[in-house]
């Protein structure tokens, strides 16, 4: 057995043989996830294809997460969530199958590379439930940030940079349809290393659940919502969230192009070196964060730090160097994606076991409702008003909503009454070698008293 004691705070995960497994499918799952994203719109391009083209692609994909996201969340709290992603990882492996066999016969169109789109975007809604749900069941609370903190580094290194590597070196070597298939034995391979992982029980009991099962995942989303609404820090931060989304991400998803071509003077590899910034900033906060003990005060820093985070953002609409763009982007990148590593640790050590898949399926849909409209909104705003106003306002708005937060929520005070680095170990989580032998606590310890939230 690994001795851990003498391992980094951020590596003491890998000391299970479980998580290395689930971390290797997820890294193959990420790099074919990246790797679809480009030879996708290179396969529009050479059938001729539109900007319109490449936006119905996208939207494909989008509904099919919005579609399938609480439902995902449903199945992660009823079935167990090994079988949950064994499934996922097959539909994927037969689309991108299905897509190599298309492209390399000649036949593919734009509207099957649409529909295919839509098929990862439902397998991405059960995917993420899932994986959260799972996560607890595998290791101990002390070890979920850093777990946390590793997947903060895997999605900007494999799935926005070795992902889009792959594919473009399949291209270059072949076409697109070389890439389709190569993502597609990445495919296999997740689910060939989620083979060899035990199945771990459901942390909920469903004995007394005696509803029609189209009646009872209803009544399991109608539980999710009430108690969403009714946890007061979850409530706040989630409402903080939504509009903080909605307020920067049409800058940075459709301004942003903008003001490096016209501000700076670059191209397509100028704005490229920006996102990768952002990226690689968002790596190394996960990275810091994972290296770190909780902090005391988690909420306070989380909110802040996603609050104050985005004061860079005002910086863009202001200078014509590209290097201070890539500093402000980088700056971004490690305020956020640190965040973000807490608030998935949060809600894996603060939701009851049997509500998570449906609280992190909830969280991930609140998070996207209004993305699309940030986007659709931040074009005619920055021409009315300009690029640089509408970048000071999604630098500067943010700090002052997340201040509100903490104080119209009573955060300080909720975090100080439920300080997580005194909390003990949760009865109903099944970790290490309990995990791996598939063990299930007693019945009369399925449902300990959980101390409120309010």
């Amino acid at each position: 057995m690994i001795d851990t004691d003498r391992m980094p705070r951020a590596l003491k995960p890998f000391a299970s043989g479980q998580y290395r497994l689930l971390v290797g499918a997820l890294a193959a799952s990420l790099l074919s996830a990246g790797a679809w994203l480009v030879a996708a719109v290179w396969q529009v391009v050479e059938l001729g294809g539109s900007p319109i083209d490449l936006s119905l692609v996208a939207v494909g994909s989008s509904l099919g997460l919005v579609i399938a996201v609480l439902l995902g969340g449903v199945a992660a709290d009823r079935i167990p969530q090994r079988r949950i992603l064994i499934v996922v990882e097959i539909v994927r492996g037969v689309a991108f199958a299905t897509a190599a066999v298309l492209a390399a016969s000649g036949v593919i169109e734009v509207w099957h590379i649409a529909a295919l789109s839509f098929v990862f975007g439902l397998a991405d809604g059960f995917f993420y439930p899932a994986y959260s749900a799972w996560l607890p069941a595998l290791l101990p609370p002390e070890q979920l940030l850093a777990a946390n903190g590793i997947e903060g580094v895997l999605r900007p290194a494999v799935m926005q940079a070795a992902g889009p590597a792959v594919a473009s070196a399949m291209i270059a070597l072949q076409a697109p349809w070389l890439a389709f298939a190569v993502v597609a034995g990445l495919q296999a391979l997740a689910v060939l290393v989620l083979a060899l992982m035990r199945t771990t029980p459901v942390r909920r009991d469903l004995e007394g659940l005696d509803a029609h099962p189209v009646r009872q995942a209803f009544i399991d989303l109608r539980d999710g919502f009430g108690y969403l609404v009714k946890t007061r820090w979850l409530f706040a931060t989630l409402v903080f969230s939504i509009i903080l989304v909605f307020l920067i991400m049409g800058p940075i998803e459709v301004l942003l192009p903008f003001a490096v071509k016209d501000q700076t003077g670059g191209g397509a590899g100028a704005f490229a070196v920006a996102l990768a910034a952002f990226g690689v900033g968002g790596a190394v906060g996960s990275l810091a964060v994972a290296s770190r003990p909780l902090p005391r005060r988690y909420l306070t820093l989380m909110i802040l730090a996603w609050g104050v985070g985005c004061v860079p953002l005002a910086v863009i609409g202001l200078t014509s160097w590209l290097w201070v763009m890539v500093i402000a982007l980088f700056i971004v990148g490690v305020l956020f994606d640190g965040a973000q590593v807490v608030w998935g640790t949060l809600l894996q050590r603060r939701v009851p076991p049997s509500m998570l898949g449906r609280v992190s399926s909830l969280d991930f849909f609140v998070s996207l409702a209004l993305m699309p409209i940030s986007m659709a909104v931040a074009g005619p705003v920055g021409e009315a008003i300009g690029l640089a106003p509408a970048f000071l306002i999604a630098g500067l708005a943010p700090p002052f909503l997340a201040v509100a937060t903490l104080v119209l929520a009573k955060l300080s005070a909720d975090e100080l009454a439920h300080p997580l680095d005194a909390a003990l170990p949760d009865p109903t989580v099944v970790t290490g070698a309990e995990a791996a032998a598939g063990f299930r606590p007693p019945a009369d310890e399925e449902h300990p008293s959980t101390p409120s939230s309010e």
